[in-house]
């Protein structure tokens, strides 16, 4: 097969899986309406639902910390580099 796989929004998932989710219309009949395959929708809908256990398990603000702390981790690091880059350039006499 040639040609490019067709990337969803994340915005278009979300529709389609609140859809899905409100059982107005089955996952064939959304899957005509929107031209997407089945198994994307049942896709979608499962990744809503496991977000949706996140926001009320907390994991969401545990998950916030912990980008926090990596990115200190990540700009310690990168001024690390950034001492030793400009040592190492001093040093070969550039």
């Amino acid at each position: 097969m040639t040609g490019k796989r067709k990337r969803y929004s994340a915005e278009f998932k979300a529709r389609v899986a609140l859809e899905v989710l409100r059982g107005e219309l089955t996952v064939s009949q959304l899957a005509t309406k929107h031209g997407v395959h089945q198994t994307l929708i049942g896709d979608w809908k499962r990744q809503a639902m496991d977000g949706l256990t996140a926001v009320f398990s907390g994991k969401e603000e545990a998950k916030a910390g912990m980008r926090e702390e990596d990115v200190e981790k990540l700009h310690a690091k990168i001024g690390q580099l950034v001492v030793e880059r400009d040592f190492l350039a001093k040093a070969s006499g550039r």
